[in-house]
């Protein structure tokens, strides 16, 4: 990708519902999966959004529902927030102010790294690399903004 969009607000520019497509690659295999769902970001009280995403899950041909929830809460500086799982444990920062942020997760044994790039005002996108002594995936996640 080469431009990216600048998001000085990162709640204001994730607020609202999502088409959401993802493609899950073992590397070890090259094995496919794919998700098809939407992410909706909603208020939450005290501020910041619970980011919930469902869909289906299809892996080696056998489709599943699949969901899970995130917090976004108020990061450090304005426009930027410290995401959490559901159960309030910390999994990563997120800044996109300049369009595009890295960052790095430890999940007991396997390690997540993770860029977000954002294109447009209705496209972003995440590229997860899952490695671990069980794991070699790759993770990629587009988001299009639902009208």
């Amino acid at each position: 990708m080469g431009e990216f969009w600048p998001v000085p607000d990162v709640f204001a520019y994730l607020a609202g519902s999502w088409r959401v497509a993802r493609v899950v690659r073992d590397l070890t295999d090259g094995t496919e999966g794919v998700f098809t769902g939407t992410t909706a970001f909603t208020p939450l009280d005290g501020g910041g959004l619970l980011h919930h995403e469902s869909g289906t899950f299809t892996w080696r041909g056998t489709a599943r529902p699949a969901e899970r929830s995130l917090r976004f809460l108020p990061g450090p500086r304005p426009g930027t927030a410290d995401v959490r799982f559901a159960d309030g444990r910390p999994f990563h920062d997120l800044d996109l102010t300049t369009g595009r942020h890295t960052v790095g997760h430890p999940c007991a044994a396997d390690l997540y790294r993770g860029e977000f790039t954002v294109t447009g005002a209705d496209r972003w996108r995440t590229v997860w690399r899952v490695g671990g002594p069980a794991k070699d995936l790759l993770l990629t996640t587009d988001y299009e903004a639902r009208a």
